[in-house]
């Protein structure tokens, strides 16, 4: 069966984000979508209020028709990195050969966003070059030029990457914007994890002018629209 997912976006727990956990799964449920990945910036605190919520299960089983992929966007020392099926101590600042290193020790994989994008920390060609990457995303629907989307896609083609699209929502509103397809027997993270590599059918859309806005001024919105999060601990 084909299940669809955004595979990259950000709830409350961003410093530059606006939505709730709870907001960015509706929002990708009425974009008809079956999962999403939680990657928020070098943190995996909605990854532990979703499992105590119960809205994500530890084993990495979907919560009544719908999966949650736990995730970070880490903040490299070469740019941004993905982090899908896994949580990571902060690695905010490490290289990203050794975030890679570490994101396959936990049983994840590591995906490179945005790449070429250099307004927005994508990692440049002669680091992605030494990273055992499972994926690149090749559309990125926030990506600052378009342009920047078709580098990737020639990236990927010249190392045989599998491609993947995704809203890099920070709004509730463009969550599900974008999704990559896959077909899967189970709607598990773990077979999640393993269709990313071998690719899926990618729903490229760009973020509305609107849309767009809000993310760029992601942090006077945030002013504007104070989150109830609960202050960490940690």
């Amino acid at each position: 069966m084909r299940h669809a997912f955004d595979l990259h976006l950000h709830t409350y727990y961003s410093a530059d984000a606006c939505g709730s956990p709870e907001a960015m799964i509706e929002a990708a449920k009425r974009r008809g979508l079956s999962g999403i990945a939680v990657t928020d910036h070098n943190t995996c605190e909605a990854v532990d209020h979703l499992t105590r919520a119960g809205l994500m299960r530890p084993d990495g089983e979907a919560v009544e028709g719908f999966l949650i992929i736990p995730g970070v966007e880490v903040s490299t020392a070469d740019g941004h990195l993905l982090c899908l099926g896994a949580t990571l101590p902060q690695m905010k600042g490490k290289p990203a050969i050794e975030v890679v290193a570490a994101i396959r020790e936990r049983g994840g994989i590591a995906i490179a966003p945005h790449p070429y994008d250099s307004f927005r920390a994508g990692i440049r060609e002669s680091i992605l070059d030494q990273l055992d990457l499972a994926a690149l995303e090749t559309f990125n629907a926030a990506v600052s030029m378009k342009g920047f989307n078709k580098k990737a896609r020639a990236y990927a083609a010249q190392r045989g990457l599998a491609a993947t699209a995704a809203s890099d929502a920070h709004h509730a509103s463009a969550a599900g914007i974008c999704s990559t397809a896959y077909e899967l027997e189970k709607l598990t993270v773990a077979s999640v994890l393993e269709a990313i590599p071998k690719g899926g059918l990618l729903d490229e859309n760009y973020l509305p002018f609107s849309e767009s806005m809000k993310k760029n001024l992601g942090n006077w919105f945030r002013v504007f629209n104070p989150s109830p999060k609960p202050t960490s601990k940690t």
